[in-house]
């Protein structure tokens, strides 16, 4: 058989092991998997010495089109998602106008997408207040999860997202419950966060560490524990986005073990930045909940270690510099969100594996297979024949310092420039297709396909 691509002699890491085979690949989908493969391909590539992974799923993205194309858009945002390793990811309902919160807001989402994504792509729909009524035509839609903030969130621009009030929070988990849908949640107490901002200012208290003094870690653990209770009444699926804290780690896996159906994710910035680095860093590194101090960090790193994080997301959330900059130096009043998609995989890979012996298999776990099983994405995630060809390599033995000018955001700014990196993503195959190659950068035009979730929880490619 003549096939599309052949990968040769890589260390290919499965979901449990990691074995030096050869993968071929045709119309998209790996065809064979063996020690040797000696059959004729277009293109052969040696991946001797590199780690051959399933591309990162990145499930908490935040591309910031339609409307606030100006912070970031679909071509640039997975161009970077593309050159960090990531081959799938899912769009959060806010920080586009309109938020995507009803059929007609994903329908104009799903247009502009169309044609300017480098990386395959699903979407999520939002829990606010006034639209519990539109919860199932988003389902119709494809959506493959639902999204809400039990902190304060949104602005005064019309059709932009807001946080959940009780009432929307209990009722929006029963119809989930109904519709076989999972409700992601940021999970903080806003009105103790936002009183206790308030009387930060009023006392001229406006560093970084202040406003992580505003949000501790129990405000995170109460949010949790509150949002568990409602999800056992309502038998509602969770799953809890940039948790922060071991405590709120350890009560999730407790309700977890009790019985409900409940998952974790974690991101690079809360594993690789301090609070005490954020001061040095400033607003660039301001994001909710806040980076936690040195004692904070050990503890999830631990928790990592134990196999008790589901998964690992950038939540990347970008924004124009001058929102991140305040003239007054005042850090509650600047823009709160990590611009870090591209560094995920090699950062953490290096963090993780190389730094703390975390086996591979639980790596390519947490950024690829469980993403893919929890989002209802069944042709990804996994190095196995019929799967999607959303293939990484990684070189252990290569390190970069990340530079402003390697970055492809529509804004070049990352709490990250200046920090080196000891492995290095040197391919990315998204159902075969080359889109980056540490030597030439982003390659073509964009293949990206949409993937829907469907009521029979099988994902379909359009």
């Amino acid at each position: 058989m003549k096939y599309d691509l052949i990968i040769k002699e890589g260390n290919v890491v499965f979901r449990d092991d990691v074995k030096k085979v050869d993968i071929a690949i045709k119309n998209g989908k790996i065809s064979a998997i063996a020690e040797t493969i000696e059959g004729e391909a277009d293109q052969i590539v040696n991946a001797s010495g590199q780690y051959v992974m399933p591309g990162m799923i990145d499930t908490h993205v935040h591309i910031c089109e339609p409307g606030r194309t100006e912070w970031e858009g679909f071509v640039t945002g997975t161009k970077a998602l593309a050159a960090g390793g990531t081959t799938s990811y899912v769009d959060m309902p806010l920080n586009a106008l309109p938020a995507t919160v009803d059929r007609k807001s994903l329908q104009l989402k799903r247009d502009v997408a169309k044609g300017k994504n480098y990386v395959d792509y699903a979407f999520y729909g939002g829990l606010v207040p006034g639209n519990l009524d539109q919860l199932e035509e988003l389902s119709d839609e494809g959506v493959v999860a639902y999204k809400c903030f039990m902190a304060t969130c949104g602005s005064d621009m019309p059709d932009d997202f807001t946080n959940v009030d009780d009432y929307t929070l209990y009722t929006g988990m029963k119809r989930l419950a109904e519709l076989g849908h999972m409700l992601s949640i940021h999970a903080e107490n806003a009105l103790i966060t936002d009183r206790m901002a308030e009387s930060m200012l009023a006392k001229g208290k406006t560093t970084a560490a202040d406003y992580v003094a505003s949000r501790p870690v129990f405000t995170e653990v109460d949010a949790v524990k509150r949002a568990l209770f409602l999800a056992k009444e309502t038998g509602c699926k969770l799953h809890f986005v940039h948790i922060s804290t071991e405590k709120a780690v350890e009560e999730i896996i407790k309700a977890r073990n009790e019985g409900q159906d409940v998952t974790v994710e974690s991101c690079p910035h809360y594993f690789t930045i301090t609070t005490a680095q954020f001061e040095e860093l400033g607003p660039v590194a301001k994001c909710s909940p806040p980076l936690r101090d040195e004692v904070e960090q050990a503890k999830l790193w631990n928790k990592l270690i134990e196999g008790k994080i589901d998964m690992l997301t950038s939540d990347h959330s970008p924004c124009p510099p001058e929102m991140k900059y305040s003239a007054t130096n005042n850090i509650f009043e600047v823009w709160g969100g990590i611009t870090g998609c591209q560094n995920n995989v090699d950062l953490m890979f290096d963090e993780a594996v190389l730094k703390r012996n975390v086996p591979v298999a639980d790596f390519v776990r947490m950024i690829s297979y469980n993403p893919a099983q929890r989002f209802h994405l069944p042709m990804k995630g996994e190095i196995a024949v019929t799967k999607d060809a959303d293939i990484i390599l990684v070189d252990p033995n290569q390190s970069y310092v990340v530079q402003k000018e390697d970055l492809y955001y529509r804004h070049q700014h990352s709490p990250y420039i200046g920090r080196k990196i000891n492995c290095r993503v040197t391919k990315t195959f998204v159902r075969g297709n080359l889109v980056f190659d540490v030597n030439q950068g982003i390659v073509g035009e964009p293949v990206g396909e949409f993937v829907a979730y469907n009521k029979k929880a099988k994902a379909t490619a359009q």
